[in-house]
């Protein structure tokens, strides 16, 4: 289906970022050795790595043949990774994608698209030597050689009720296929904060914040691929705010030193950046007893609103809502253009940064959070049902073509970055050639691809 073009291009985006990621952040590298016809989504995925390798003989290339064979674009990022990434000159790279046999040999080495080209009778052993060379380099250069050998990553604990609900340990989702929204409900850390990097590595992967990141992720691909009709996700929270930020402080403070802190902090930064780009309308609400601070604070700053509760509520005995900001939230987890949520939250108002962060450590009531321009709206127990019903009303009754654009759109504020400009092609000019009839009616590329027959266009140019 269109849509899960769409959503499977986005997707191996996110992977292929990540493995760009691994390699500046967590000194794993990643190789291509091309050996025969790498095209297509095969030469995105080589565009990926941090090296590329092309062997010298007759049959081995690399190639985007996705506008001439099927009247669509490399939309995973191929375009844009030729360009910005590999820095390919704009008139060789029309070229390149242009011919369906792409680019071998010298041309391909000369044009940038690869990093050397190498004799076939000498390809293996340099393949070998190059990626010995690399590991024993990463391993120099790594500030945890020393560390012991990893964690178990076992099976998540994860049930799938009969209505859609999922359940899991650190976390539920709740479906309202009627009203056409999910609700996520994240749960704090209960119990004593781990004292030590060690406590860390004991727990493994049933460490608090590495379970629940896992949990989300999952959460958040489940929705994006199985509830397809459900077009808002609320946000909530449950548990203490100063225990999340003791939490983050640990491993904010043996991040330098601890590779399981250091990835865990990691994966909380690819995460936030999945809830980014995740096309729902993204919705935050702030009620007693909540927990957002530190990286579950920048939830709050992902979403598309957020709405809090204001004083007590009748017949509500839960702690009064409040947030708690870290140092983590002025860096710690940059957006896809390289800045800060809150960087990009008030990039007309660089002292309301400086106010925030001026908070740094204090529990904010929601007056406080509103006057710091934290949140969205805050409602007394007179107001707050109504308003978050008639929002959910209103927000069910748009178009949801219009609200992923006008979504997508709002969220790509700042400065442009490969990731932006990858995302926001994807966003807008994928989604629409994937829908155009020379590429999907009956007589578009795609349909014909295969059966020996031209496709038939419309040249009329929008």
């Amino acid at each position: 289906s269109h849509a899960h073009k769409v959503n499977f291009c986005k997707f191996t985006n996110e992977t292929r970022n990540s493995m760009e990621a691994a390699g500046s952040e967590s000194g794993q590298h990643y190789l291509a050795a091309v050996r025969g016809a790498c095209a297509g989504g095969g030469y995105e995925l080589a565009l990926a790595c941090d090296e590329i390798y092309l062997a010298d003989d007759s049959s081995s290339a690399v190639s985007l043949p996705e506008v001439p064979l099927l009247a669509v674009l490399p939309g995973t990022g191929g375009l844009t990774r030729v360009t910005d990434k590999r820095k390919v000159r704009r008139d060789r790279a029309d070229v390149f994608c242009s011919v369906e046999e792409g680019v071998k040999g010298k041309r391909a080495e000369q044009w940038r698209l690869v990093d050397k080209v190498i004799a076939n009778s000498k390809f293996d052993d340099y393949i070998n030597d190059r990626s010995q060379q690399i590991a024993s380099d990463s391993i120099a250069s790594n500030k945890t050689k020393n560390s012991p050998k990893g964690i178990a990553l076992n099976s998540l604990d994860k049930n799938l009720k009969d209505d859609g609900s999922l359940r899991y340990s650190q976390l539920s989702v709740d479906i309202d296929r009627t009203k056409g929204h999910a609700t996520i409900v994240i749960n704090g850390p209960t119990g004593d904060i781990p004292k030590s990097a060690e406590d860390l590595h004991t727990q493994g992967d049933k460490s608090w914040a590495l379970q629940l990141a896992r949990e989300l992720d999952d959460a958040i691909l489940h929705l994006r691929f199985n509830e397809m009709e459900l077009g808002v996700v609320l946000f909530k929270t449950s548990g203490n705010a100063e225990q999340v930020a003791a939490y983050e402080k640990l491993l904010l403070d043996n991040q330098n030193s601890d590779w399981l802190c250091n990835e865990i902090l990691l994966y909380w930064k690819r995460l936030l950046k999945r809830i980014d780009l995740t096309s729902r309308s993204l919705i935050a609400l702030v009620e007693h007893g909540s927990c957002f601070a530190g990286f579950l604070a920048e939830i709050l700053f992902a979403v598309d609103r957020s709405y809090m509760m204001e004083d007590e509520f009748e017949d509500d005995d839960r702690p009064e809502a409040k947030l708690l900001l870290t140092n983590a939230n002025f860096g710690q987890y940059p957006m896809s253009n390289d800045i800060s949520r809150l960087q990009t939250r008030f990039l007309g108002e660089p002292e309301s940064i400086d106010k925030a962060e001026q908070s740094v450590g204090n529990l904010l009531n929601a007056r406080d959070a509103e006057e710091l321009g934290l949140v969205t709206f805050i409602y007394d127990d007179i107001d707050w049902f109504d308003e978050i019903r008639v929002f959910l009303e209103e927000r069910a009754s748009f178009s949801p073509d219009a609200m992923t654009g006008m979504e997508a759109n709002l969220r790509f504020a700042g400065p442009e970055t490969m990731e932006t400009r990858i995302f926001g092609r994807l966003t807008a000019w994928q989604n629409w050639i994937f829908q155009r009839p020379n590429a999907v009616g009956e007589d578009g590329a795609l349909q014909r691809y295969g059966t020996g027959k031209r496709a038939e266009f419309d040249k009329n140019r929008v």
